[in-house]
């Protein structure tokens, strides 16, 4: 039975992908250090399932922590590495780059040397679409210049892909770097946009809307990155850089009306300025995912929100 080591493991991303993985029949050691940006319990809540499986482990630990991270990979022995642990969001990194720069250039720096040292190869490393920038050609293309970042999260993204094709370089590593794109669905982070509008709506509240509604996101499920992640493990081989979206776009204001029409209550808007950091669209072109990996998204933004929605009525209780 092999053992995949998922770095923040307890969160949105990783929990769904730790849950999908036990299914399959992999052991799964998860790390995550539980980082304060929203509350512990949410993630307890992620991994509750998991920690009834046998097959799961747990480990709360920093991956800065070099001691730490060495001593879990000597104990465990990764057949592969999917690396999704980072300080997360484009505005909160505005306010705080040394603190992102630092966990998600030198977290994943340490990550890699330990792996190196140790011999192991595999690694899939979340980068994101936020490394596009305001690019104007449509839609976003591996082949695109990412040389532009406009949020230092962006950046610290970009320099992560950077260190992983450094080490498949050097040393040979197989390491597929994937650029998510605007991931949405049960457990989704409080902070995120869907989560938020349907949250205060439910609860008869104004939803911050910053700008004008006409930017455009391309959501996707996280069924199908969750599905996309494992076909990279499936075909790690040299280094890829691929994109993981739906393909598709829909405004802030399509998204609106969408969660009213399936909530069954007006939205109360609170219209405010547009954001520092933020981009205008994200559009996938996942052509080179379709033809390497065989990557087939099935949800359409109409049953992603449905699901989603009624994951939150059935859980905000809980929290």
């Amino acid at each position: 039975m092999k053992t995949i080591l998922i770095t923040g493991g307890a969160g949105f991303i990783g929990s769904n992908l730790t849950d999908r993985l036990l299914k399959d029949g992999f052991k799964v050691v998860s790390i995550d250090n539980f980082d304060p940006f929203y509350d512990r319990k949410i993630k307890e809540s992620n991994i509750k399932q998991a920690r009834a499986n046998p097959n799961f482990t747990l480990v709360e630990a920093d991956i800065r922590d070099e001691e730490k991270m060495r001593a879990v990979f000597c104990e465990h022995m990764p057949y592969t590495v999917v690396h999704l642990a980072a300080k997360a969001g484009v505005r909160p990194s505005i306010e705080s780059p040394k603190e992102y720069y630092d966990v998600n250039v030198m977290g994943t720096l340490n990550l890699l040397q330990i792996m190196q040292d140790l011999g192991l190869r595999r690694m899939v490393f979340a980068s994101s679409s936020s490394v596009y920038g305001n690019n104007k050609k449509t839609p976003f293309s591996e082949d695109d210049s990412v040389d532009n970042p406009i949020s230092p999260y962006a950046a610290t993204k970009k320099a992560g892909e950077l260190l992983c094709h450094t080490f498949h370089h050097l040393y040979g590593c197989d390491i597929t770097c994937l650029r998510f794109f605007t991931v949405y669905g049960p457990r989704q982070r409080p902070d995120l946009a869907i989560h938020k509008f349907t949250d205060l709506i439910l609860k008869g509240k104004p939803i911050p809307v910053f700008g004008d509604g006409s930017s455009a996101r391309d959501y996707t499920f996280v069924s199908d990155i969750v599905d996309g992640i494992v076909k990279s493990m499936d075909k790690l081989s040299g280094y890829h850089v691929l994109n993981l979206g739906e393909s598709t776009t829909i405004t802030l204001a399509e998204l609106i009306s969408s969660l009213e029409e399936i909530i069954g209550r007006k939205a109360i808007i609170n219209r405010m300025d547009k954001q520092l950091g933020d981009v205008d669209i994200t559009f996938a072109d996942i052509s080179k995912a379709k033809r390497i990996l065989s990557y087939a998204p099935k949800y359409s933004k109409e049953e992603g929100l449905s699901e989603f929605v009624a994951w939150k009525i059935n859980t905000q209780k809980s929290y």
